[in-house]
């Protein structure tokens, strides 16, 4: 079988529709609605079909923030990200007074994290050896690569406060330092196109043996050269800083983010058409932002409710994924929502799904119950079971689950799709009227 198939408990609940219950809904009941001898039917015996996509690529060109970090993830490998970025000076101006002093990197932590920041994370801050040109001449991906030098321009082993540190300076070699102070001073730096083919950029990495957190650092994050002048009683210092450029078309800046030997089943992810049915992985799903990881879901026989005898409408619709047990913690955290997109045949990413009130939909955490394990994420689906029920051909489409800020984050999960042991449920509520009564 293609996709997974969740079959849920039969259950055919028949009751009487009083006015509240089709007051409550959204539903606008006509004349042949409401002289007709109405009924309501309360469905989970839908079916849905889960699986696994994995995107070829992830557009990170257009991430938020600076992604800096490894740790080793029990199901989805060793996840690792490094940023890369082209600088800009604020000023190609330096006094010819000017002495040189020294030269840092200022990373100003923008509060996302994710994994243990209770273990030492190492940065290594190194020179590019090519200029950042995407490849296809648009954008760079999760998966790009760019040159850079082995020895480092600087390090720093840190324990992470993504949540009380101001910012991280980590003094840079003297010898970069001194040469662009040079540079500027003697005005053989002097426009943006001289400075971008004298100096490509930086690419800020994790250390190679690190098991601990990602760490998100803002964009307004820079390098800093700092000189100084004499006056009479004293030195006056002065700095010129060294911004992320986030203003150029194509964009000079990307994480790139990778995870090494995820589990047996993630590993056949290898091209972005496969459907990964959760019957082939004990009724599981995975998502993972960043790497691009979804849970797919299709509902193949929504039709159905057209068996049932008589007329009818689809009042509400709501699907139930309850996250598998044991596969989140404090530090591999559930988010309080996931956004829903639509892809086409090919896993295209065609769309945002938006809700019956014009807002884009979004999977909703309930954790009312969580002593008891009871944890759920529940999706609106009315408007989007509605649009199948309306067309006569099959469609191709299908629902994926991702963080809606998918390009900035490397945040996991693992659902379970299996109605025996946790509660995965499709409930719809379908209003049935007899025009011939």
């Amino acid at each position: 079988m293609k996709n997974a198939l969740v079959i849920f408990t039969c259950l055919l609940i028949l009751i009487s529709c009083s006015t509240d219950a089709i007051n409550s809904s959204d539903f606008e009941a006509g004349d042949t609605f409401t002289d007709s001898d109405i009924r309501v039917v309360q469905l989970d015996t839908m079916t849905v079909d889960f699986s696994t996509m994995k995107f070829d690529s992830i557009d990170t060109s257009q991430s938020a923030r600076m992604l800096v970090g490894k740790y080793s993830d029990p199901v989805f490998g060793a996840v690792k990200t490094a940023s890369y970025m082209e600088l800009i000076p604020s000023s190609y101006y330096i006094d010819a007074d000017a002495e040189y002093d020294s030269i840092t990197f200022l990373l100003r932590p923008d509060n996302y994290y994710y994994n243990d920041t209770l273990q030492l994370n190492t940065i290594h801050i190194r020179q590019l050896t090519e200029s950042l040109k995407p490849a296809d001449g648009i954008n760079f991906y999760n998966t790009s690569t760019i040159g850079f030098e082995n020895e480092d321009l600087g390090t720093l082993d840190y324990y992470p406060r993504p949540l009380g540190t101001d910012s991280l300076e980590i003094k840079l070699t003297d010898t970069l330092g001194q040469e662009l102070f040079d540079d500027l001073q003697q005005k053989k730096i002097t426009t943006y196109d001289e400075f971008k083919n004298y100096f490509y950029g930086i690419s800020v990495q994790s250390g190679e043996d690190d098991n601990g957190s990602v760490i998100g650092f803002s964009l307004t994050s820079n390098m800093r050269l700092y000189y100084s002048i004499a006056g009479e009683n004293e030195h006056v210092q002065y700095s010129t800083d060294f911004t992320i450029n986030t203003s150029s078309s194509p964009l000079p800046f990307f994480n790139q983010i990778s995870a090494d030997e995820p589990n047996e089943y993630l590993k056949t992810l290898t091209d972005q058409e496969i459907n990964l049915s959760s019957s082939e992985t004990d009724n599981l799903s995975f998502i993972q932002s960043g790497i691009g990881i979804a849970t797919r879901l299709e509902f193949p026989n929504i039709k159905t409710v057209f068996d049932i005898q008589g007329q009818g409408t689809l009042l509400d619709a709501s699907l139930k994924i309850a996250p598998a047990i044991s596969s989140y913690n404090d530090a591999l955290a559930l988010r309080d929502t996931l956004s829903i997109f639509i892809v086409d045949q090919n896993n295209e990413l065609t769309s945002q799904l938006i809700s019956t009130d014009g807002s884009a939909a979004q999977a909703i955490l309930n954790r009312d119950n969580q002593e008891f394990n009871d944890v759920y994420y529940e999706l609106p689906l009315s408007g989007y079971l509605e649009g199948l029920l309306s067309v006569d051909q099959e469609s191709s489409d299908a629902l994926i689950l991702l963080p809606s800020n998918y390009n900035s984050t490397v945040d996991r999960f693992v659902l379970n799709t299996d109605i025996n042991t946790q509660g995965t449920t499709l409930e719809l509520t379908y209003a049935i009227y007899d025009e011939d009564e």
